[in-house]
Formats: C-alpha cells, sequence, structure tokens
C-alpha cells in the first residue's frame, strides 16, 4: 500500500478512535438542588483566579511608589476585587464587609468589658487615601495595604466554596442582581470616584462567566440565551451611562425586575427551589414588590403567623388606653394613623402631654429594621414595647400588670382563646401589637405602583428626583431601597447608624450642635456619641418635622441640610460624622426634583390626607 493510503488508513483509524472517545465521554452534568453542585470546581477554579488577580495587583501598591503608580494598580486591583464580588458576598460574608468596608470606624460592643473600636482597612479607604485632594496619608496607606496584602491570600487559602449546590450558585446570581440595583449604582462604596457603572459591568460580567459555566445544563436554551442577552444589554446600557445622569429608575424597571423573573424561570428549568430563610423572598420579581422581603425573617424564630385576625387584634391594644397607668394614652398616641403613625411634634408627648427623649418616629416599615429606637436599645417590636410599657413617662406599667388587664376583659380573652390557643399573656399580647405594626409597609406608593408597572403617572421631575436620591444626590447610600432606610442590602441583616452632625436650631447661618447623646449610651462609647438610626424616608411628606431631634419643620430645609454637607458642612465640630462635609452642589430645580420623588413615596391609605 502506498505512504498516502497508509495515511489516509491512519486518519480513518484516528478519527474512528475519538469517534469512540466521544461516545464514551462522561454524560452531561445536570443540577441537583441538594447534592453538591458538579460544577463548583469550575466556579471555584474562577474564583481563584479572581482573588488571584485582585492579590497580585494589590501586592504591586507600595508607599514607595508615585501617586500615579499606586492609582493605576488600586484600579486594577479593585477591578478584579469587583469581579470576585457576587461569589465574595454569596460565599464569604464577612470577608466581603471587611474589605468593602466604609472609611468609618466600626464599633462591637459584647458587654461593658468587650467594646472593641475597629478603623477599616478597605477598598474604600484605600479610594479615599489615593484619591483624596490632600496628600496621601502614607501611614493608613501602609496600615490598608497591609491587611489587603496578607487577607486576599488568606481568604484564596481558607475559601469555604466546596459543598456549594446549584441553589446556592443561583441565589449568587439573584443576590448579585440585587446587589447591583440597591447599592451598587448608588455610589456606596465608591464614594470618591462615582466609579459605580463601571464596577457593576465587571459584576454582571462575572455573572456571565457563572452561567456560562452551566451553559450545558439549558435544555431549553431559549431562557439561557435570553438571559445572556439580558446581561449583555445591561452591560451596554451601564457602559453608556454617566454616574450623575444615569437612569437608575429605568435600569431597575427594565433590567433589574427583568433578571429577578429570568431567575425564577432557570429555578423552574432546573427543577430547584431557593431556599427561603433569609431576609429576601427568593421568589420576587420585583424589587418594589409588596412581598419583596421574607417578612418572617423580620420577626422572632417561631412567631405566630401574621393572620388578619391577629393583626385586627394588634390594632386594638395598639389603640387601648386601659394599658396605661394613666388611663390617658396608648401606642397611637404618639403613632397617628393619619400621620402615617407620627404624632406632628417636634418631641414626642408622652403620659400627661409630658415631653419624651425624641421625635416621634413612623411606625411604617418599621419591621425592616433590625433594631428599633432611635438609638438602637431595643432589638425587636417585642422589645420595643417592654421600654413604653415601662418607661414612667409612658405607659408606666409592668408586663405582669398589663397581662392582668387582658385577663380581665372578656373580649380580649375570647381573642386570645382564639388566636393564641388560650394564652393571653404579655408575650402575646406584645406579639399582637408587633404584628399589626409588621403590617404597615404595604408597598403600594404612587412609586411603588409605577415601578410595579400597574400605572404609568410618574412626572419627568418625580423620575429625575429618584435618579438623583440614588445617584448624586447620595441619598441611597444610606437610605437603602426598596425599604429606603438603613438596612444594608442585599443580605438585609443590619440596620446602620449615622452621625449628621445635626444642630438643635433650625439656623443655617448660626447652627448649635445638638448635645443628643445618640448611641453614646449605655456603654458610653464616645466613638458612638450623637450616632442615630436611618430611619424610612417613605411617607416622608407626612411625617414632619424631621431629624431625632424635629429641627426641621420642611423637606426644603432638610434637603437643603444634606445639600450644605450636614453639621461639618456648616462648620460645626462633628470629628466623626459619617456624612461628608462637601456641599453635594445641588441646583434649586435638583432640590425640587428630589422632594417631588420623595412625595411619591406617601402610600395610598394617606394620600387622601395630603
Amino acid at each position: 500500500m502506498c505512504k498516502k493510503g497508509l495515511f489516509v488508513l491512519s486518519l480513518v483509524v484516528s478519527c474512528t478512535l475519538l469517534s469512540c472517545k466521544k461516545e464514551v465521554a462522561k454524560p452531561a452534568r445536570v443540577v441537583s438542588e441538594k447534592s453538591t453542585s458538579l460544577f463548583n470546581e469550575d466556579i471555584r477554579n474562577y474564583y481563584f483566579e479572581t482573588l488571584d488577580s485582585a492579590s497580585y495587583f494589590i501586592q504591586k501598591l507600595d508607599t514607595t511608589l508615585s501617586i500615579e503608580e499606586n492609582q493605576k494598580y488600586f484600579l486594577k486591583s479593585r477591578e478584579w476585587y469587583k469581579r470576585v464580588e457576587p461569589m465574595l458576598i454569596a460565599y464569604d460574608y464577612e470577608n466581603y464587609l471587611s474589605m468593602n468596608a466604609p472609611n468609618l470606624l466600626k464599633v462591637e460592643i459584647d458587654d461593658y468589658q468587650d467594646i472593641k473600636v475597629l478603623k477599616p482597612k478597605s477598598y474604600q479607604v484605600l479610594e479615599e487615601t489615593l484619591f483624596a485632594d490632600e496628600a496621601v496619608d502614607n501611614k493608613t496607606l501602609q496600615n490598608t495595604l497591609a491587611y489587603l496584602k496578607v487577607r486576599i491570600p488568606y481568604i484564596r487559602k481558607n475559601h469555604i466554596l466546596i459543598r456549594q449546590s446549584d441553589r446556592h450558585h443561583l441565589k449568587m446570581i439573584r443576590d448579585a442582581i440585587v446587589n447591583v440595583a440597591t447599592k451598587g449604582i448608588t455610589g456606596f462604596d465608591s464614594p470618591m470616584l462615582a466609579n459605580s457603572l463601571q464596577e457593576a459591568i465587571y459584576n454582571y460580567q462575572t455573572l456571565q462567566k457563572v452561567l456560562f459555566i452551566y451553559e450545558e445544563t439549558f435544555v431549553d436554551t431559549s431562557i439561557y440565551k435570553d438571559f445572556q442577552k439580558e446581561i449583555e444589554l445591561t452591560i451596554a446600557t451601564l457602559k453608556a451611562g454617566n454616574f450623575d445622569s444615569f437612569d437608575r429608575y429605568s435600569f431597575i424597571k427594565n433590567h433589574t425586575n427583568k433578571q429577578l423573573s429570568l431567575i425564577n424561570k432557570v429555578a423552574n428549568h432546573w427543577k430547584i427551589a431557593l431556599n427561603t430563610s433569609r431576609e429576601l423572598n427568593p421568589t420576587a420579581e420585583n424589587l418594589f414588590d409588596k412581598d419583596f422581603f421574607n417578612i418572617k425573617k423580620f420577626a422572632l424564630p417561631r412567631s405566630p403567623e401574621i393572620t388578619a385576625e391577629r393583626i385586627a387584634l394588634g390594632k386594638q391594644l395598639f389603640n387601648d388606653t386601659n394599658l396605661s397607668v394613666s388611663k390617658s394614652i396608648s401606642c397611637a398616641t404618639c403613632h397617628v394613623q393619619s400621620l402615617a403613625f407620627t404624632d406632628g411634634n417636634k418631641i414626642a408627648k408622652g403620659a400627661n402631654g409630658k415631653a419624651l427623649q425624641r421625635n416621634s418616629p413612623t411606625l411604617t416599615y418599621a419591621v425592616f429594621q433590625k433594631t428599633m429606637f432611635y438609638d438602637g436599645r431595643a432589638t425587636g417590636l417585642e422589645d420595643q414595647i417592654v421600654n413604653v410599657v415601662n418607661d414612667v413617662d409612658e405607659f408606666h406599667m409592668d408586663l405582669s400588670s398589663i397581662e392582668q388587664i387582658i385577663n380581665n376583659s372578656t373580649e380580649y380573652t375570647s381573642a386570645f382563646n382564639e388566636l393564641y390557643d388560650g394564652k393571653a399573656t404579655n408575650w402575646n399580647a406584645r406579639h399582637a401589637i408587633a404584628t399589626y405594626i409588621r403590617s404597615l409597609a404595604p408597598f403600594d406608593s404612587k412609586f411603588d405602583r409605577n415601578m410595579q408597572e400597574k400605572e404609568e403617572s410618574l412626572t419627568k421631575e418625580e423620575i429625575l428626583g429618584f435618579n438623583l436620591f440614588m445617584g448624586k444626590a447620595a441619598c441611597a447610600t444610606c437610605h437603602f431601597p426598596p425599604a429606603f432606610n438603613g438596612t444594608v442590602p442585599p443580605k438585609y441583616m443590619e440596620t446602620e447608624f449615622e452621625n449628621l452632625g445635626v444642630p438643635m436650631n433650625a439656623s443655617f447661618e448660626h447652627p448649635v450642635l445638638d448635645d443628643d447623646p445618640g448611641q453614646y449610651l449605655p456603654y458610653k462609647v464616645e466613638e458612638r456619641k450623637n450616632f442615630f438610626k436611618t430611619a424610612t424616608v417613605r411617607n416622608i411628606e407626612l411625617t414632619a418635622p424631621y431629624m431625632h431631634n424635629g429641627v426641621y419643620s420642611s423637606l426644603e430645609e432638610v434637603v437643603n441640610f444634606y445639600n450644605v454637607g450636614g453639621g461639618a458642612g456648616m462648620g460645626l465640630d462633628v470629628p466623626l460624622q459619617t456624612l461628608p462635609p462637601d456641599s453635594l452642589h445641588l441646583s434649586t430645580t435638583e432640590s425640587k426634583a428630589l422632594i417631588a420623588f420623595m412625595k411619591t413615596l406617601t402610600d395610598k391609605q394617606f394620600e387622601s390626607s395630603n
């Protein structure tokens, strides 16, 4: 046989062998609801790639280099950090919080003898150090680099991406989508450069990668193609945007919500169910849906179900003055329904009209806070009620007396017999009141209805106001959507406190710093002095006067306060102010738009009150 024939024969044999190899190749990997994902190794390899790259560039930063060189290496490391961020959020949340921490002191208090004041050593610290107008603080730079240069390799070495199931990876994608919409595009973690849109692109490129790893699992390829196309459109939208003018309203409405819907399609296609034991409802397809939150996770474990009957009982107790010693006040005294459950006073009034310590906050959406009162001294709604019952200037009662009053009422005992298995205890009474308060979060404002596509009634001014709120005005870096309070996405497990330098008088020319200690007590931690909980701005049109001390009577004053940079911006000595002291440079038109948007957050039940 000629050499040519031998070559052809050899080629045929080789092809045959190759085809045989294909026939015995391992079957296509499939998803599983509970067992360890067959895709873990691929995702772990990408996780290592991104961490290693972030570490590579962070190692290059050094105090001996020029500012320009350090800035260049920072931006490259930050890019890779943002690519790994979705996986860090999902699988190493504590390290995510550490590496992404704002440039603010953190105080951890276990008891009087165990108080830690921690300086952050994060990418945000690096950004503010390297890109500040003043000279670089080499000590801060050195300390931060020393931490990150060790921490990133430590995270890589001690990774916990081992036994995740496919539903964990799908939830990772979902959490990343929520994080971008609620925090990523607001400037929260790029305070100096406002590089948020580009960094959101890096997040989405990781989601693209993870979906690509799972491509073979899509029997219905149209779902895969639709999701990848949607991400491509999202990236194009982000690329075309400018931070100050970016249309965040359209982004959330047309992209975020669509992606949440696609997550459900993927889950159904894979026949897996996402975990319902977290603060977010995994099947919600709209960021502003009434059921976006998993409300059970904002109640105590093993609490009775929230039912219409328990809500009605709680409302009755909420309005009952017999539960106070003076028989003159109830919960509704300081929380009037027509005023969105505030009382219209600068300082709340208790028994016999005596002034209490602070302004009465709205109870609407209070359920989505992890601590209660402006100083956070109560850990939940049931605990908050204990404080009110025992306060000598409020109910001046005790829990056993409350229980006795309820048991002496035929009407109450009948209700408790039916709804709480015959147990008219003070605990069940507190639960009923708390259940009523938890019901005060309908998400049915004009803004919600537009986001839910039930109507198209927002004006251009109102949409501009939302985009300013989420961008240039930096409101959403503290008032996170969708509740617009201080409970931090995407896990919603912690509520923030801020020091704004609030004055005790409304003069912008001659302000005097308020002396309310805030979180300073009871532990007397100096670094917590004048810190107060970030309350919701929902229903804000009805909740004047504003701030913990009711110092401002109008929204115009409130916006001006933030626009000038808070107390420090007005020249007050507020060394630990968390609000940047620089002006926001909002024009009169922009300030009006901001207020117009906030007024769209009035729930439907209160709209007739305006």
